[in-house]
This record gives C-alpha cells, structure tokens and sequence, in this order.
C-alpha cells in the first residue's frame, strides 16, 4: 500500500504497519520515493521480498504514482488523491505481482511459493473483511482465521486486522481492481490477436492515473477499439 512520508521503519512503528510499503516520491521531484522494509524480520519471511518489491516499488506503486505525478493534464484530485481510486492503485500493485511470470523472475521456488503464499492471504482476508464488517467477528476471530488459512506470522495477522478493522472494505477492493485489470487484459488478447502488446496495454492503463474502475473498463475497451 502507498504509505504516507515517513522516517523510517523502527522496530516500534514496524509493529502495527504492514510488512513493506511505498513512500511516494513528491510531484516537485524534490526526493524519490522509497521502497520500505519492516524492521521486524519475523514480519517479512525472505520467500515474500520479491512479490512485495513488485507491488510496492517497480513497476507497482513507486512506478504507478511517480507516473501520476507526471500526468499534468489531470485535475489534482485525480493526480493526487490515490486513496479514493483503490481499486485502481491497488488493483494495478496486485497485478503487478503477477507480472514476474512474464518477466521470468520466479525460478526460485521459494519466490514462487511466495506469491502463492500471498495468493492466499488475498484471498483469506475477503473472508475477514466481509467477518468484520458483516458478519461481527471479533478482532480475535477474525486473527486465528487469517493464521489459520496464511502463511503469515502471527505478527503480521495482528497487524493486518487491525488494517482491515479500521479501513472497511480496503482490502476487498485490491482484489476487485485487480480483477477488473487481469480481465481487460484477456478481453484485449482475445480482441486485437497478433496486435496485442503488453507494453502497449500497461501504458495505457498508467497513463490514464488514478480513476474509476468503470471508467478504466470504458477507456480501456475504447483503446482495443482503435
């Protein structure tokens, strides 16, 4: 997730953050932005750096947002305001961890028991969420299920439940944005045949910026179009 600027992670603010986030480069380029690491090593088993370098810094979030801030023509809410685009922002970062498929980058196999590992907690924490907020779990059992269906450090769970507890429907959006992508994606190939180019679909998605998941269908469909 794209955090706000920050020091640095110690030890003490490593334990109710997530394992890794990015911190955004400026739009005046006055600093780049920063991919950080948990302080807490038990937070970030070393099988999962590589999913979470792909979605937090290159070509996910760092990438996604520096973009943004390049993208002059948009109004500033657009540019700027990521957070009430998440299905886009994020979605964009979960596909991004795919990416390393087409980019050859998981022939270890524990870099690709890592993104199963990730797989799962994704999908584990639309249970959680939808627990929380629709069906009343507590903060206790909404933890001993993402332990029990995770691969994720008991530390990691405590933390991320209390992310889901205090952002309502946050982590359902990832999945729905990422979704929305991986299906235009498919739709595009099966459209434009031997015309199909991958870059060309990855710079149309980032140049559009922050926006809505039925606008990003509209364009996107427009694009194949052409």
């Amino acid at each position: 997730m794209p955090g706000a600027r920050r020091r640095g992670f110690t030890a003490a603010a490593s334990a109710s953050l997530p394992p890794a986030l990015a911190q955004l480069a400026p739009a005046d380029r006055s600093m780049p932005g920063i991919f950080w690491l948990t302080a807490l090593p038990e937070k970030l088993p070393l099988h999962l750096i590589t999913a979470l370098t792909l979605h937090e810094a290159w070509p996910g979030h760092l990438m996604q947002m520096a973009i943004a801030n390049e993208l002059q023509h948009l109004p500033e809410f657009r540019r700027f305001t990521w957070a009430d685009y998440n299905g886009y922002v994020e979605g964009w970062a979960l596909y991004c961890e795919r990416l390393d498929h087409d980019l050859g980058l998981y022939e270890d196999p524990a870099d690709h028991f890592g993104l199963l590992a990730f797989a799962l907690w994704r999908a584990a924490r639309l249970v959680v969420d939808t627990g929380i907020h629709w069906k009343g779990w507590s903060r206790e059992q909404a933890i001993a299920y993402l332990v029990e269906t995770s691969f994720l450090p008991l530390v990691t769970c405590e933390s991320e439940v209390d992310r889901y507890i205090g952002m309502p429907a946050q982590a359902l959006s990832y999945k729905i944005g990422e979704r929305t992508i991986v299906e235009l994606r498919a739709e595009a190939e099966a459209q434009l045949g031997e015309r199909f180019s991958l870059p060309d679909l990855h710079d149309m998605l980032l140049a559009l910026g922050p926006v809505s998941l039925a606008e990003l269908r509209r364009r996107a469909r427009r694009w194949m179009d052409l």
